[in-house]
């Protein structure tokens, strides 16, 4: 299908305006870029019975693929998850939860970048959602937001019932890197124990080698350049050999890598004019392939980061209820 008008509108848009592709920016100057523009195109945000920013104890160490741990800093060091419940929790009915992680490519993105989707999906999901501000590149390098991503779900599976939240019921979800660190936690969640009723995957980065067709078709002109793509793996990895570790990238990386049998379902949205797109369909296959539920929905004239342009592209809202259905359903709720 062509390009969707309002996204060719968009493109258009951003590319009369000149202002710098984030590849050509300090990390800090990218952040502070992204947290300028995050809001432009978002729906309105919906009201909460409650939003608290809570500081959420992580490790401060970076585990290797055969789980040793070395210190890198000081102890007690705690990150902010922004808690959404859009009713009042009931004590006796325990609510589902989301843990979400915000996309960005491990360099850029926040809590507050990504507010106004956490709200839809406590509010159109009946759920609660834990939006997670994982560490970020390069100050923090890999795998410093794997291990922060999994902290922050541990914490809350340990402490549900304080939050009104039924520690049974907890969905794993995020965009673009966000995506990419609730599928490795699906599998991290598995071998703790940790029952994940869906890891919901936004167009999620699966792959370090950037050689399918998607990628050579849609390099330059999508908003989400190669170029751009690159200099967000510089930002976050430490050395070459970080590239095929699995909990960076889940579909071919064979360092450390697990079986991926007996996962949580997962629903992955595709956008078919995202250099994601085919990496992102292969990972639906070698997820089928080890024998978990999958749904993959391609979202037709999208471009990567859809999701968050929901305020000005009306078919959005389509692929807004299907993510909100498939957490409901994995929930139990009617």
């Amino acid at each position: 299908m062509p390009l969707n008008p309002r996204i060719e509108q968009i493109i258009d848009m951003v590319g009369r305006a000149k202002r710098p592709p984030l590849h050509e920016l300090t990390p800090q100057q990218a952040r502070a870029s992204y947290e300028k523009s995050a809001p432009i195109l978002e729906i309105a945000s919906a009201p909460m019975f409650s939003v608290e920013d809570l500081a959420v104890p992580v490790q401060d160490g970076v585990t290797g693929p055969n789980g040793t741990t070395g210190t890198t800093g000081t102890t007690g060091t705690t990150i902010r998850a922004r808690l959404y419940h859009a009713v009042e929790p009931h004590w006796a009915q325990p609510a589902p939860a989301l843990v979400y992680f915000h996309g960005g490519g491990f360099t850029v993105g926040s809590v507050a970048t990504h507010d106004a989707i956490c709200r839809m999906f406590a509010r159109d999901a009946q759920c609660a959602v834990l939006s997670v501000d994982y560490r970020l590149a390069p100050e923090h390098k890999f795998p410093v937001a794997v291990n922060d991503a999994f902290d922050a779900l541990r914490w809350l599976h340990e402490n549900a019932a304080a939050y009104g939240i039924d520690a049974s019921r907890i969905a794993l979800g995020g965009d673009s890197a966000g995506g990419t660190l609730a599928t490795v936690n699906a599998v991290l969640a598995r071998d703790a124990g940790i029952p994940i009723v869906l890891q919901l995957l936004i167009y999620p980065g699966t792959s370090s080698h950037q050689q399918t067709d998607s990628h050579a078709r849609l390099a330059n002109g999508y908003l989400l350049a190669g170029t751009t793509i690159q200099w967000f793996f510089s930002q976050y990895l430490r050395r070459a050999e970080d590239r095929v570790d699995w909990r960076f990238a889940p579909l071919d990386g064979t360092l450390g890598a697990p079986g991926f049998s007996g996962i949580a379902p997962a629903w992955i949205a595709i956008a078919e004019y995202d250099p994601l797109s085919d990496e992102g369909a292969a990972y639906a296959e070698k997820l089928r392939a080890a024998g978990n539920a999958v749904t993959l929905t391609r979202y037709d004239g999208m471009i990567h980061e859809f999701f968050k342009m929901g305020g000005y592209v009306p078919e959005v809202a389509q692929a807004h209820a299907d993510a909100a259905a498939a957490l409901r359903a994995a929930f139990g709720i009617e």
